[in-house]
C-alpha cells in the first residue's frame, strides 16, 4: 500500500438518505496476529549452523521460524497471494545457510512451485523453470549439496547447481512416473535416485537416465508417501505407503512388510530415521505417532491415535528432542524420545474462525467458534480482548462451530454442524429441543336433511400440537433481540424465547433454507442464497421477497439500530430503510462481501470483502460515513472490541488492531512506573 494516493470518494447514496466520503486510513503496521494458537503444520527444517533455529511450513502459504527448538514461533513470510499454498518439503542449503528452497502445490488445483530465498527467508522469488509445477517432493543430496531433486505431478526433476538450473528426468508424458509423492537420494552415490509415486516406487542407478519399477514385496496400487535410506547402511531402507510400511535390505530390490502397525494406521505420511541411533525409526501416521527401537522389529504408538502427523523433526545434535507437524493441533514436542508429547504453539496459529461473540458483561471477555479442527478446535475464550486464548469446547464432541450468540440471561450458545448447545460453566451441554408450530383450530360444518328441514351445525375440531423433537441438523447463524434468539437452521428459522432451554419452529415458507439472520428491536431479516424474509413484528408476520435487484448469492444480512436491513454478498451491499425498496449501497464500492455487522455501540455497520485487498469498510449511520482501513489482512470479518478493533482472517487465526497493543504496553509501562 506505499504510494497509495490518499483521496476521498465523495459517492451520491442511491437510497436517497444523504451523501458520503469514503475516508481511506493507511495502516502502517498491519494487524498483530493473537492466535488461538494451533492449527494446520505441515513440514519442518533445521538451520544446519544452528540447531536451534527450526523452519516451520503450513498449508496456507504462511512459513514461521523458531530460534527456540521449537518453543516459540513467529511468522517469517508467507509466500503466496493465495491461502491454499501447502509448503511441504523445506530444504536449507548447508553449504549457504541464507539460502532456503521451498516446494509447494495447491489444495484447489494442479498448481505450485519452488520458492527460494536468499535471505534467511523475509524474500522469495519462484523459480522459473518449475513455476506451476504441483511439488510433492524436495530432497538434497547428503553427498553433494549442489544436486536436488523434485517429485511434481507430471514427473521427477533435477538440477545440479543448487537449485537453479532444472531438468525433467523421468520419461516425458510417462504413463507410469508421474504423481510423484515422494523421493530420496542415496546418501553415498548421488546418481541413485529413488520415487514414490500414487502407484508405486520406482529406481534409477544413473542420474534419472533409466527408471525401474521397484515393487517386489509390495501390495499393488500402492501410495508411496515416504522413503528414507539408512545414512550408514544405504542398502537398508523403509517405504511407507497407504498399504502399510515395508523395509528393504538390498537397496530396494525387494521388501517385506513390517509387522506391528494395525492396518487402521496404515497411512503413514512420513518416515523419520533418528540422526544419532540408526534403529529408531518414527512413522507419522493418520493415527498417530509410531516408533521403533530395533530397525523395524517392533512399533509402539507414543500418542493417541486422533493425531495426524505430517512431518517428524528429529533434533541431530539431541535426539530426545523431537517435533510433530500435525493436522488441526499444530506442533507438538517431546524431550523423551517421544514418549510423550504436549503442545509447542506459541505464536503459531493456522485456525479456521467462523464465529464470534462478546460477552455483555464484560466487553473484553470474547468467545470464538473454529472449523475443521475437530476436538483440537471448536470454542476458544479470551480474557483480554484476543490477546491471549484457551480452549472451551468439553461437550462439544469435535464439532465445527458455525455461529455462536448470547442469551438475554448471559448464558452463551453455540450453534454448530450438528444442533445447538449451551455453556454451562466450563462444559457445552445439548440445547436442541423443538416444538412444532400446533396446526390451528378448525371449524366444521354439517348439514343434516330431516324431512323437508336441513338443520346446520357448527363443530371446532381443535388443532394438534406436534411432539417435541431433537433438533441435529446445522444452525448456520444466530443473533438476539430482547429475550428473542433467533437461528437460521437447516431446518428453517427456530426461535428461543427462554435462553435456548427450547426452541420453537417458524413456518415462513416451507422448504426454505435459510442461511442468514439479523435482528434489532423489532425488525428481523432473514436470508436464503436468492430471497429474503422480513419482519417488523419480532417474527409474528413476514413478508418474503425475492433477492435485491442484481443480487444472485447473498451471503451476509444485518439490521442496524436506526431500522435499515442490509444484505451482502457477490455482487456487493444493498440497503432498504423500509424493508420493501433495495437499492445498491453506492457509498460502498465493493463486491465479494463477506460480512456486515451492526456496531451498535458506535453507530456504525462493519462490512469485509473477500479480495486481494486486506481492507475493511466501516460506516456511521447518522452521516453516512465511510472509512475504509488497511488491515494488513484479508478479514472473514471484523468486529470492535472497545475503542478498537479486531479481525478474523481466512486461516490465521484472530488479528488485532495496532492500537489496542500500543494501548496495552503503555498501560504496562504506566503501572512499572507507578511502582
Amino acid at each position: 500500500m506505499k504510494g497509495f494516493v490518499w483521496r476521498c470518494l465523495v459517492r451520491t447514496v442511491v437510497v436517497g438518505l444523504v451523501s458520503a466520503s469514503a475516508t481511506w486510513v493507511y495502516a502502517a503496521t498491519p494487524w498483530y496476529p493473537f492466535g488461538p494458537d494451533g492449527g494446520d503444520a505441515r513440514a519442518f527444517a533445521t538451520d544446519p549452523h544452528d540447531h536451534t533455529h527450526i523452519y516451520l511450513g503450513t498449508e496456507a502459504s504462511w512459513i514461521y521460524e523458531s530460534h527456540d527448538s521449537g518453543k516459540s514461533w513467529k511468522r517469517l513470510a508467507h509466500l503466496s497471494d493465495h491461502d491454499d499454498l501447502v509448503l511441504d518439503n523445506i530444504v536449507v542449503d548447508p553449504s549457504t545457510p541464507n539460502r532456503i528452497l521451498v516446494g509447494a502445490w495447491y489444495v484447489t488445483r494442479p498448481s505450485g512451485g519452488l520458492f527460494v530465498s536468499s535471505d534467511g527467508g523475509h524474500t522469495w522469488s519462484e523459480n522459473p523453470t518449475l513455476k506451476g509445477k504441483s511439488i510433492r517432493a524436495l530432497e538434497q543430496a547428503p553427498s553433494d549439496p549442489k544436486i536436488l531433486v523434485v517429485g511434481a505431478l507430471d514427473g521427477v526433476y533435477r538440477s545440479k547447481d543448487g537449485g537453479t538450473e532444472w531438468s525433467l528426468i523421468s520419461p516425458a508424458d510417462s504413463k507410469e512416473i508421474h504423481e510423484v509423492e515422494s523421493v530420496a537420494i542415496d546418501p553415498k552415490n548421488p546418481e541413485k535416485l529413488f520415487a514414490g509415486t500414487w502407484h508405486l516406487p520406482w529406481k534409477s542407478l544413473d542420474g534419472g537416465a533409466n527408471w525401474t519399477p521397484t515393487k517386489q514385496g509390495l501390495i499393488d496400487d500402492s501410495d508411496v508417501f515416504s522413503i528414507i535410506i539408512d545414512r550408514n547402511i544405504p542398502a537398508t531402507m523403509f517405504v511407507s505407503a497407504c498399504s502399510g510400511i515395508y523395509k528393504s535390505v538390498n537397496g530396494g530390490e525387494s521388501y517385506t512388510k513390517v509387522q506391528g502397525i494395525p492396518s487402521t494406521a496404515r497411512r503413514t505420511r512420513v518416515l523419520m530415521q533418528d540422526p544419532g541411533n540408526p534403529q529408531v525409526v518414527y512413522a507419522g501416521t493418520t493415527e498417530g505417532l509410531w516408533r521403533t527401537s530395533d530397525g523395524g522389529t517392533k512399533w509402539i504408538r507414543t500418542t493417541g491415535p486422533d493425531v495426524i502427523v505430517n512431518d517428524v523433526y528429529v533434533d541431530p545434535t539431541a535426539s530426545d528432542h523431537v517435533l510433530l507437524a500435525t493436522d488441526h493441533g499444530g506442533v507438538l514436542m517431546s524431550d523423551d524420545s517421544g514418549t510423550s508429547f504436549q503442545a509447542s504453539n506459541k505464536g503459531f496459529s493456522a485456525r479456521q474462525v467462523e464465529s464470534y461473540i462478546a460477552d455483555r458483561s464484560n466487553p473484553l471477555k470474547l468467545y470464538v467458534g473454529v472449523i475443521n479442527d475437530k476436538s483440537l478446535g471448536g470454542v476458544f475464550a479470551s480474557e483480554d480482548g484476543g490477546v491471549t486464548w484457551s480452549q472451551r469446547s468439553q461437550g462439544l464432541l469435535g464439532r465445527d462451530i458455525l455461529s455462536l450468540a448470547q442469551a438475554s440471561d448471559g448464558t452463551i450458545l453455540a450453534g454448530t454442524t450438528h444442533g445447538f448447545a449451551r455453556l454451562n460453566g466450563e462444559v457445552w451441554q445439548p440445547a436442541t429441543t423443538v416444538q412444532q408450530p400446533a396446526s390451528p383450530d378448525k371449524e366444521v360444518t354439517s348439514n343434516v336433511k330431516r324431512g323437508k328441514k336441513v338443520i346446520t351445525s357448527k363443530k371446532t375440531i381443535k388443532g394438534k400440537t406436534s411432539a417435541p423433537y431433537a433438533f441435529s441438523g446445522v444452525v448456520y447463524s444466530m443473533t438476539t433481540s430482547g429475550e428473542n434468539i433467533y437461528a437460521a437452521t437447516s431446518d428453517g428459522l427456530l426461535v428461543s424465547r427462554n435462553s435456548a432451554a427450547t426452541w420453537e419452529k417458524q413456518e415462513i415458507v416451507a422448504g426454505s433454507e435459510w442461511r442468514q439472520v439479523a435482528a434489532a428491536k423489532d425488525r428481523v431479516l432473514l436470508a436464503s442464497r436468492s430471497a429474503v424474509a422480513i419482519s417488523q413484528d419480532k417474527g409474528a408476520t413476514w413478508q418474503i421477497q425475492e433477492a435485491p435487484i442484481r443480487m444472485t448469492h447473498m451471503s451476509t444480512v444485518a439490521v442496524d439500530e436506526m431500522g435499515h436491513f442490509w444484505v451482502g454478498g457477490r455482487e456487493g451491499v444493498s440497503i432498504s430503510t423500509n424493508g420493501t425498496d433495495w437499492r445498491p449501497a453506492a457509498m460502498l464500492p465493493v463486491t465479494g462481501v463477506t460480512n456486515i455487522y451492526s456496531d451498535v455501540a458506535n453507530q456504525r455497520v462493519i462490512v469485509t470483502a473477500d479480495s486481494s485487498a486486506p481492507l475493511l469498510f466501516t460506516m456511521h449511520i447518522p452521516e453516512m460515513r465511510v472509512q475504509v482501513v488497511n488491515a494488513g489482512w484479508r478479514l472473514r470479518f471484523a468486529r470492535s472490541v472497545g475503542d478498537h478493533l479486531i479481525g478474523a482472517t481466512y486461516f490465521d487465526g484472530i488479528v488485532v488492531e495496532p492500537k489496542m497493543v500500543d494501548s496495552q504496553e503503555k498501560s504496562a509501562v504506566q503501572a512499572s512506573t507507578a511502582q
